[in-house]
């Protein structure tokens, strides 16, 4: 028996910074998860990630991560779309410079 679909977010690196993105319903790239299009059906999931992968000149990498609907917009529900929210983890930089200053 085939597993239930979940939903899902597009997500992959842009391409010049390496930082992590995510596809909007509007068809841009966001640096933040919860401004990212949570998708519920899995053929729309499907013909999302092949818009992404057309896109080599913005974005490397492009895969589809399970999320859920959380309180501000989609939320990771696995400890690597999680880790990937907080940016690199060698030294503070990017994003994690801009939430130590909350």
């Amino acid at each position: 028996m085939p597993r239930q679909f979940t939903p899902k977010v597009v997500t992959a690196n842009a391409l010049l910074e390496g930082d992590v993105v995510w596809l909007t319903a509007d068809d841009e790239w966001t640096r933040r998860m919860d401004e990212a299009e949570l998708i519920d059906d899995e053929a729309h999931a499907q013909l999302r990630l092949l818009f992404a992968e057309s896109q080599p000149h913005e974005i490397v990498g492009a895969y589809l991560a399970d999320a859920t609907a959380g309180d501000a917009g989609p939320a990771p529900t696995h400890f690597r779309e999680t880790f990937r929210t907080r940016g690199p983890s060698n030294y503070a930089h990017g994003k994690q410079v801009e939430q130590s200053n909350v």
